[in-house]
């Protein structure tokens, strides 16, 4: 960003381009995508849109921020309060589908047309880091004696999988998907930190 805004009224500006620009992603995709269609979206005046963001690019970066900071308020919600495992994976499963349907065509857009950069690779890997940190403390009390990281590392690579794929092909709403993620992180925790036989 441009500029971080300091007061209650910029912080909104902020966060109603930032929505904007999610929807006009999801939408139009990245051949249509204008800082104009944003600025029009939310209301705002481009002037507004480029005092905080300075290019396309810099907006791009704020939309997938805030869908890694909802992704992370996810795993901190489902790990509350010492759930059982099923109770865990049931909220986990439900956190994620609920924030990637926010905009469901978004998703498909940002994993397969918006070009990446240096800047979109270093937030990715901060995120990442964070991610399988968070991952790996939500795990901890159903892993038994197995090492954290691997298991967050594997665990979250399938479920990530399962939901970028829905959410490709349009199945983020089936029971089915839900159940069987569902089913996936109980057998795999329960096996988990077992000796093979």
């Amino acid at each position: 960003m441009r500029k971080e805004p300091r007061q209650a009224r910029s912080r909104a500006t902020v966060e109603a381009i930032v929505q904007a620009g999610a929807r006009v992603l999801g939408n139009s995709g990245w051949a249509g995508f204008t800082t104009n269609k944003v600025a029009e979206t939310a209301g705002v005046s481009i002037g507004s849109l480029y005092q905080y963001f300075p290019d396309k690019l810099a907006l791009v970066e704020a939309v997938r921020r805030h869908h890694f900071d909802d992704v992370l308020r996810v795993i901190r919600a489902a790990m509350d309060g010492g759930k059982p495992v099923r109770r865990f994976a049931e909220a986990l499963v439900d956190g994620l589908i609920a924030v990637h349907l926010e905009h469901p065509a978004l998703h498909r857009v940002m994993l397969d047309e918006v070009p990446g950069h240096a800047g979109s690779r270093a937030a990715h890997d901060s995120f990442r880091a964070e991610y399988l940190s968070r991952y790996a403390a939500a795990l901890a009390p159903y892993r038994g004696r197995a090492k954290g990281e691997v298991i967050a590392q594997v665990l979250s690579s399938a479920v990530e999988g399962v939901i970028h794929n829905a959410a490709r092909n349009g199945t983020m709403e089936s029971p089915e998907l839900k159940r069987e993620l569902v089913n996936l992180i109980c057998s795999y925790l329960s096996q988990a930190g077992r000796k093979p036989a």
